[in-house]
């Protein structure tokens, strides 16, 4: 049974906890910075109380960093980690430097703040409302939303083949079980939150080390790791834009906070809508809405805090002259006793 979400578990005390923040991965150099850029845009732009950490391997250039430290993030570099050697073989070949994504689970300490629970993003997804009441859900959980089984990336599985999606689990029935066994619910890796913990870090990495391969990387192996911990959140805190053309009788937009563009030509900033499904309106919206944030000039970092600045000056500068033209003495000790 999913964790149930209320504005009231955002609301329980009112206070900034330091200790949670948000993170994303950045493993190369080229255009994917664009995406970080516009993530740590779009959760300024939703007024989330908390940082955005930003994992990037020893090759993301200098200039890249300095872009993301301009945008308020807090950049850290992490060693890369690989599969064994005979878990190479991905259909596509960035899975293989995805396991480095291990690596936030060490994110315990950063700028003298010791994160005790955060939430993980791709760097192609848009946050649109703000999701900061997530980190009130209980701890213990791996909390993600459940994945669409219906796209041919899921052709080695047994969901593909019987038709069976569990975003939609009545349309199709799961046969005798005895004959072939439910899988588990598997969530999207694209979005979850977790607790860093350094024992679990050195156990994932041992892990991994005598884990049989997988067709999708990491989100396999994070699943199965995580499976006696998962707990399901609602589709609208990450959603798969298969969901658009696969099940959208299940899909409200207006509802939507997370947006994953993760499908075959989606990345707004390489959109050309040629590929598959991608000539649509509700996609071309989407675009829209990510190139409306990224291209704020209001939302930048160094510019918002000139503005805040600018705006406490001008109230003291108010205050001081309202004192200059109040009638009657203005005392500025403590009254005589």
């Amino acid at each position: 049974m999913a964790l149930i979400i209320s504005a009231d578990d955002a609301a329980a005390d009112g206070i900034v906890k330091p200790s949670w923040a948000y993170v994303t991965y950045l493993a190369k150099n080229g255009d994917q910075v664009m995406g970080v850029i516009g993530l740590a845009k779009g959760l300024r732009k939703a007024e989330s109380k908390y940082p955005l950490v930003v994992a990037v391997l020893p090759n993301v250039a200098e200039d890249h960093r300095r872009i993301l430290e301009d945008q308020g993030c807090i950049v850290r570099e992490i060693e890369p980690i690989y599969p064994p050697e005979e878990q190479f073989q991905f259909p596509i070949s960035c899975y293989v430097i995805n396991y480095s994504k291990l690596r936030i689970w060490e994110l315990l300490e950063l700028q003298f703040v010791d994160y005790s629970k955060m939430i993980y993003l791709d760097g192609n997804v848009q946050v649109f409302d703000n999701i900061d009441r997530l980190f009130h859900l209980p701890n213990g959980f791996f909390c993600a939303v459940k994945d669409c089984l219906c796209e041919k990336t899921w052709s080695h599985s047994p969901q593909y083949s019987i038709g069976y999606c569990q975003q939609c689990p009545d349309n199709v029935h799961w046969p005798d079980e005895d004959i072939i066994p439910r899988p588990p619910l598997y969530f999207n890796a694209g979005m979850f939150m977790y607790e860093p913990n350094l024992d679990t870090y050195h156990n994932l990495l041992e892990t991994l080390k005598i884990a049989p391969p997988t067709p999708l990387a990491e989100q396999d192996f994070l699943n199965k790791y995580f499976n006696h911990v998962y707990e399901p959140i609602p589709y609208v805190y990450n959603l798969v834009l298969a969901m658009l053309w696969r099940h959208p009788e299940k899909v409200e937009l207006d509802e939507v906070k997370v947006v994953h563009y993760g499908a075959t030509g989606s990345k707004p900033w390489r959109y050309t809508g040629k590929e598959e499904n991608m000539d649509r309106d509700d996609i071309k919206m989407l675009v829209k809405k990510w190139w409306d944030i990224y291209n704020d000039e209001s939302l930048n970092y160094k510019d918002m805090v000139a503005a805040e600045e600018a705006a406490r000056q001008e109230i003291f500068e108010r205050f001081l002259v309202a004192l200059s033209e109040a009638d009657g003495p203005y005392m500025t000790g403590s009254p005589a006793a």
